[in-house]
């Protein structure tokens, strides 16, 4: 199999039976036709087999407006259409986390290239609601440890996928950054984790200067991209 299929087949065959915490949904959007048609449509075109392992780049975990609803990570229906040409045109408002890594895989070269040399995803794949509201897993304790043994899973069978198992790039530079060293990291035994402050706080706090953000993003993929193992 290729990257991409079996990629495919780990999305549209996730499954979910850890026992939440009252008051929390998961969101699982990989059960919908088109999601269905998104995912396997992203992993025929871009995840094709490469010479060398992808970079894994996880963020935390889909929200509503973006992965929620496409099924792929960062990725909004905007983005769906007009970066990667998969569906339909769309009106729908934008997701800022998709807007700013839109960004940033332009700046890298186009999807083409960004996606030869990466994977992007999430430490959870599947997204969370509390009270109608995108929670983070890590804001809630009792959530964070109920959820660490499927988080652990998946990326291990990410990883298992083709992915570098010495160095990823982190989406988070903060409650997610504590979260990585103490959960992830002594379980995939990365050498090397970069961390980068994620999309959504670039484009909330920091959005005069999200093109010297879009550079840091650029710079530091190339760096471990061009420094393979």
């Amino acid at each position: 199999m290729t990257f991409g299929q079996r990629i495919e087949r780990f999305l549209l065959g996730l499954q979910f039976d850890v026992a939440l915490p009252p008051g929390f949904e998961v969101m699982q959007p990989y059960s919908l036709p088109e999601v269905r048609t998104n995912v396997h449509q992203m992993c025929r075109r871009y995840y094709t087999d490469t010479p060398n392992p992808r970079l894994p780049i996880w963020g935390i975990n889909p929200g509503r407006l973006g992965g929620g609803i496409t099924g792929l990570s960062f990725t909004d229906p905007y983005a769906l259409h007009h970066l990667l040409g998969i569906g339909a045109e769309t009106t729908m408002r934008r997701e800022p986390s998709a807007t700013f890594i839109q960004m940033v895989i332009e700046a890298y070269g186009g999807p083409e290239n960004f996606y030869r040399d990466t994977f992007l995803s999430a430490m959870s794949p599947l997204g969370f609601i509390k009270e109608g509201n995108n929670i983070n897993f890590y804001d809630d304790p009792v959530l964070c440890k109920a959820i660490t043994p499927f988080i652990l899973k998946c990326l291990t069978e990410q990883h298992s996928s083709g992915l570098r198992h010495d160095v990823c790039i982190v989406l988070g530079s903060g409650k997610l950054r504590t979260y990585v060293e103490r959960e992830v990291v002594p379980v995939l035994k990365y050498s090397q984790v970069v961390y980068l402050d994620h999309p959504r706080y670039i484009m909330q706090y920091r959005r005069t200067l999200a093109h010297d953000y879009v550079d840091r993003y650029v710079s530091a993929i190339q760096s471990l991209v061009t420094n393979t193992v």
